[in-house]
């Protein structure tokens, strides 16, 4: 039986940064990662596409808090006390760069996520933290101020845990034998598959400016979206599919959305076209792009329109003008189904909020045992902010552990 003062289960980024901050705030403490995989932080190295997109540029808690379709309320506490602006200083104070893109999402100066997988190995060996891998966690047992902890190698003693396992369904239902409850996992950040004429053909398009909805349900997002080989993606999408997880999960991923291209009135739009009509009465409507849209959707509304690629302006009749405006405010599509969003896999689910202490992200019904990142209910939009919880989490934890 191996005897530590802080056991941290889980060796990705919550883990990571909660072991560096117990051990430097209090290095009388013995602490070790439990890693089941013969790798750590695998997430970080792939996430923004092997770029690491650490955090967001949101520098209020009060509109941080709004990226969180699960963690909302909860988080807006521990957000005044640990946030971006913290994170950029932590990470600079061990030689690690930020920059802010155009996008607000944020990375290291280098664009690479092997920054920031260094400065955790190097920040954990020089605070002596022990990482050991191929440890799969069996059992997690309370015996009267320890837990005993039995990996697929070794037992373990310890007076606190701190569980930073993510979407992990076994650590999940370790926890529910100790009496926590899960709230059902589902998918969240995923793209739509969309099978149609419209967009048939033209991967890799980008409306700037989009409303969408779902119908029949309150769910909406605007931003910009992407035609791809499968159906459509970007924001105005992952927006979508992170707030309406449980919904569209429900409705196992087949529903209708609808999109306004334009952000605009359908009147508005129709008024715009009749006064088209007049000016560029002798054009091809084909040929004459509007409303700062790409010429290959304008093209493919405008032939859903019944329209031929010679029609001109001045021969459109009252049913094809509306035909036209329709399309471009109010087209509906159907969703046949979710593909993973690149390899970015979130999960909307994990220990239920009310049994936590945000405080302290101690457990209510377990002395010592603590939690950090995503194997909480707790889950955001794309863009740094899931990284931005882990990091809260774990820094506020590591703190109340280290006393």
């Amino acid at each position: 039986m191996i005897e530590y003062d802080v056991v941290i289960i889980g060796g990705g980024a919550a883990g990571f940064f909660a072991a560096i901050n117990v051990a430097e705030q209090n290095p009388e403490l013995k602490v070790a990662i439990l890693e089941r995989g013969k790798e750590v932080l695998t997430k970080v190295k792939v996430s923004g596409g092997g770029r690491c997109n650490v955090t967001h540029a949101e520098f209020i808690p009060k509109e941080l808090v709004v990226n969180y379709p699960r963690g909302e309320k909860e988080l807006l506490g521990p957000f005044h006390e640990f946030m971006t602006g913290d994170t950029i200083e932590w990470f600079e104070k061990r030689g690690v760069e930020l920059k802010i893109e155009d996008d607000g999402r944020m990375f290291p100066i280098t664009n690479s996520s092997q920054t920031i997988i260094d400065c955790f190995l190097n920040e954990a060996k020089k605070h002596g933290v022990e990482i050991l891998m191929n440890h799969s966690v069996k059992t997690i047992k309370k015996e009267a101020l320890f837990y005993k902890i039995e990996t697929s190698q070794s037992d373990f003693l310890s007076k606190k845990i701190l569980v930073a396992t993510g979407s992990n369904p076994k650590i999940w239902k370790l926890l529910e034998e100790l009496g926590h409850t899960i709230s059902q996992p589902v998918p969240s950040l995923f793209t739509f598959n969309i099978t149609d004429e419209r967009i048939q053909d033209i991967p890799g398009v980008v409306a700037l400016n989009v409303e969408v909805k779902v119908l029949e349900t309150n769910l909406w997002s605007e931003g910009p979206l992407l035609i791809t080989h499968w159906g459509m993606s970007a924001p105005s999408i992952l927006k979508l599919s992170a707030f309406g997880a449980l919904e569209l999960a429900k409705r196992d991923y087949k529903f209708q959305i609808e999109i306004n291209f334009i952000r605009k009135s359908f009147e508005d739009c129709l008024a715009i076209l009749k006064v088209l009509k007049h000016d560029l009465a002798k054009k091809a409507v084909f040929k004459s792009t509007q409303f700062d849209l790409p010429k290959r959707l304008w093209h493919k509304l405008v032939l859903a329109s019944n329209m031929n690629m010679v029609t001109r302006w001045a021969d459109l009749n009252k049913n094809q003008l509306e035909d036209l405006s329709n399309q471009l405010t109010s087209a509906i599509f159907n969703v046949e189904g979710k593909s993973t969003f690149k390899e970015e896999f979130v999960t909307a689910g994990g220990i239920n909020l009310k049994e936590v202490n945000f405080k302290t992200f101690e457990s209510k019904l377990h002395e010592n045992l603590y939690f950090a990142g995503e194997v909480l209910n707790v889950d955001a939009v794309t863009g740094g902010f899931n990284f931005q919880n882990a990091w809260t989490s774990a820094y506020i934890a590591a703190k109340n552990i280290s006393k």
